[in-house]
């Protein structure tokens, strides 16, 4: 039997991974299984109708990134129907947050479309296996997680107050919303969880459980169709793939952008040295940020030419050249690797959350097409069948000396900066793993429409110039929740999980 290593959002959805380990499990059925738990264990984080990316590398062969996003709905519908079912809010998360909730705001989801395409190809136990751990959750109940509750104080009325199927499972009778610790109890979902296991995901894509919610969507002026998630398919894809010092490192390929900033990042960071995290150094890192963010606003956010462009991001990058690109909430990561070499990194999103459940199901579904960050054309701005733009980056490296690193991060825009800097602390600055993720961390972005500079306690950002800066009281989610798994042959097991959120990792097998 193998054993496996998880990090993942929480102890809940490690302990799934680990169980499923124990049950005969690789590294993949392991991750499997902790995304399905996460997804339906950490309300507002997370939705079972996401989307997302796996990357997987077995020992003895070549990676590959699954491609699970969310796709633009609406094939069939008349244009009339479309920019209709949104609500637009402002959150204070992470100081100001404005995003666009209700079915209008519902992507075509392909998470489990996804795991379903990593299991054929790599799992070795049955696939209703992989559901029991959550299954038994859910019936049980389950304590909200410090994370989730977080984001709910920030999300619960605006998020989640206006449908009231989704309003009843977060609150109290009394209208106040649920807190850390306290038990969740989602009605139907086990049977929904039951129905994908005994049947497989057809019911999702195309069957009883597609239509069910493309007709509550459709009720509500939403855009998903039952073509649309019948359409729908999970595509296997060739990473990225970068060197640094003694790793390679795959990640995520267009058409998602995560995998190409995040890797770029990492390739400039190493082109003149960063050395420590000194004031010199975080200038320097300020600047490597702003660049790639820049190419990515003016080559990459626009769905052409993707590909291309990435490309060319990562030849300036491999030379250092900063000064042509400059001239040009809620997410779940599970990684694991088991002592056969097998590395499995599952990144899915639901948005900030679209606050829509469907009655009988037990599901909420995401608000992608809501992000307005990643939406430049506007709501429903892109046609239907087109994959979104992404930011999601789960990665996995392997050493010359045989060493796999399964890692990724929620955090929207700041899961490349958060991937990119845990993996030059453990790779180039040679941490330990515990220290590269728990490392205070800091992300350029327009805020308020200002380039600003967000930063945690410890970076001494005394040399940065041209930026606003905003300084965290502390190591905070917004920056991210570094999930991380590593085997080597030479020392054994060791995983990680980031302390900014309610992360957990366990062991299997």
């Amino acid at each position: 039997m193998r054993r496996v290593s998880i990090a993942s959002a929480s102890q809940i959805a490690a302990k799934a991974g680990a169980a499923v380990a124990d049950a005969g499990g690789n590294a993949v059925d392991a991750a499997i299984g902790a995304a399905i738990c996460s997804m339906v264990t950490d309300p507002g984080i997370i939705a079972p109708g996401a989307a997302g990316f796996i990357t997987i590398w077995p020992e003895n062969d070549d990676p590959i990134v699954i491609d699970a996003y969310a796709e633009m709905p609406g094939r069939g519908l008349p244009p009339e129907r479309f920019g209709r079912g949104g609500i637009d809010i402002e959150l204070t998360y992470g100081g100001k947050t404005q995003t666009t909730v209700g079915y209008g705001s519902v992507a075509t989801p392909g998470a489990f479309a996804g795991l379903r395409l990593a299991w054929e190809r790599y799992g070795e136990i049955p696939w209703a296996e992989l559901f029991t751990p959550a299954i038994e959750v859910i019936e049980e109940g389950f304590p909200l997680s410090t994370a989730a509750a977080e984001y709910l104080g920030h999300a619960h009325e605006l998020v989640f107050g206006w449908d009231p199927p989704s309003y009843d499972v977060i609150h109290h009778e009394n209208g106040r919303h649920l807190s850390a610790g306290d038990t969740v109890l989602i009605p139907d979902l086990a049977d929904t969880l039951r129905l994908l296991a005994e049947t497989g995901v057809d019911t999702l894509y195309g069957g009883d459980l597609g239509r069910r919610i493309a007709d509550r969507v459709d009720e509500h002026e939403g855009i998903l169709t039952l073509r649309d998630l019948s359409e729908y398919r999970a595509i296997a894809r060739e990473p990225i793939m970068v060197q640094v010092d003694d790793w390679t490192i795959a990640t995520n390929a267009p058409p998602a952008v995560g995998g190409a900033t995040m890797a770029a990042m990492l390739l400039l960071m190493g082109i003149k040295g960063f050395d420590e995290w000194a004031a010199p150094d975080i200038a320097r890192l300020v600047e490597v940020q702003d660049a790639v963010r820049e190419f990515r606003r003016t080559h990459l956010d626009e769905l052409h030419d993707r590909g291309v462009e990435a490309v060319r991001l990562l030849e300036l990058a491999a030379v250092g050249d900063m000064k042509s690109m400059l001239s040009s909430p809620s997410t779940s990561h599970t990684s694991t690797v088991d002592n056969q070499g097998l590395g499995c990194s599952i990144t899915v999103s639901a948005g900030y959350g679209s606050g829509a459940m469907v009655p009988g199901t037990g599901m909420w579904l995401n608000n992608s097409l809501g992000e307005i960050e990643l939406h430049s054309g506007g709501f429903h701005g892109v046609d239907p069948g087109v994959r979104l733009v992404s930011n999601m980056a789960p990665t996995i490296a392997r050493s010359r000396h045989g060493a796999v690193l399964a890692i990724g991060s929620p955090g929207a825009s700041r899961i490349t900066t958060a991937v990119s800097s845990v993996l030059v602390n453990f790779i180039h600055l040679g941490m330990s793993l515990s220290d590269s993720i728990e490392h205070p961390r800091l992300h350029t972005e327009i805020f308020n429409d200002i380039p600003t500079v967000s930063y945690e306690p410890g970076i001494d950002v005394s040399q940065v110039t041209g930026f606003d800066l905003r300084r965290f009281p502390d190591l905070s989610m917004y920056f991210g929740g570094a999930q991380a798994a590593l085997w080597d042959p030479r020392a054994g097991f060791f995983e990680m999980a980031d302390s900014r959120r309610s992360g957990g990792v366990a062991h299997g097998g």
